[in-house]
């Protein structure tokens, strides 16, 4: 696959998520204010495992795409396919988080974490991908 559609396929995946997430955030403002939460819930103990996920891949990403460009070794096609994987993981976790989010920040339910595997697995997956095709190119 050619960066180029794995770019498009990711543009498309957002705007299709932010079109998808604007009928909830209208039922939400309609629903009262939560009363807020402190202490760890399992939406927000699920949103902080996939960011740690997310973070783990960009700097998995990160490392393979410096090592896509060396000569020595397998040029971190191994370490692009994890972050592949693990970056489309914590973008799916990240996404269901906040799709399923009865409110916003400070409500239990994981939304701040939640939007930051959404992001970051987004990056990662970019960065997989552009390290997998650079990887392809240079053996």
């Amino acid at each position: 696959m050619s960066v180029r559609r794995l770019l498009t396929a990711a543009v498309v995946g957002l705007i299709g998520g932010i079109g998808l997430a604007a009928p909830a955030s209208a039922h939400t403002s309609v629903q009262s204010a939560a009363a807020t939460v402190y202490g760890p819930t399992f939406d927000r103990i699920w949103a902080s495992v996939a960011a740690l996920l997310a973070i783990a891949a960009v700097v998995i990403g990160r490392l393979a795409l410096t090592r896509s460009t060396r000569r020595i070794g397998n040029g971190g096609r191994r370490g692009a396919v994890v972050a592949l994987g693990a970056g489309l993981i914590a973008l799916v976790n990240g996404g269901l988080v906040l799709a399923t989010a009865d409110g916003g920040p400070g409500t239990g339910n994981g939304v701040v974490a939640g939007a930051a595997a959404l992001v970051l697995g987004l990056i990662a997956t970019l960065l997989g991908g552009l390290a997998r095709a650079r990887s392809l190119r240079t053996s």
